[in-house]
């Protein structure tokens, strides 16, 4: 069964199902995990959505981790660095493979970690429509 093996809590695979799609946008799933027991997990999805309150929360709460992911799906170099330093492999992969990283997104899918590289393609995508949004900004001259 996968679990996140970087924190102290093992998530079921229904779980990180319900994870994967409130990173995806469900808002209702997303305040489920917050509030049944999961409030790392749907704060993560704030978090991705540049939250710095969430940001915060994450780091203070003892979920480094997790925020070493979002901040390595958005190029933080440093950031997968350290979770490589700390054992957290699977982690920087996904953090690799959200930021467009397909070398990354192998190699989760040949280690046979499909739940983690669709979780990373979900990371992906909520990333790849803030850089395209903030992009049109900087286009009309809107920043």
């Amino acid at each position: 069964v996968p679990f996140l093996c970087t924190m102290s809590k093992k998530y079921p695979i229904k779980i990180l199902v319900a994870w994967g799609e409130a990173i995806s946008g469900n808002a209702e799933l997303r305040n489920w995990l917050m509030g049944n027991g999961y409030p790392e997990l749907g704060l993560f999805v704030h978090a991705l959505q540049l939250d710095d309150k969430a940001r915060q929360w994450l780091i203070q709460e003892g979920y480094p981790a997790l925020m070493a992911l979002c901040a390595g799906s958005e190029g933080d170099m440093h950031a997968v660095e350290w979770l490589r330093n700390h054992g957290h492999d699977i982690l920087a992969d996904m953090a690799l493979g959200a930021d467009n990283d397909d070398e990354a997104m192998h190699r989760l899918l040949s280690a046979d970690e499909r739940i983690w590289a669709t979780i990373a393609l979900k990371i992906r995508s909520v990333k790849n429509d803030i850089e395209e949004r903030h992009n049109d900004w900087h286009s009309f001259g809107l920043d």
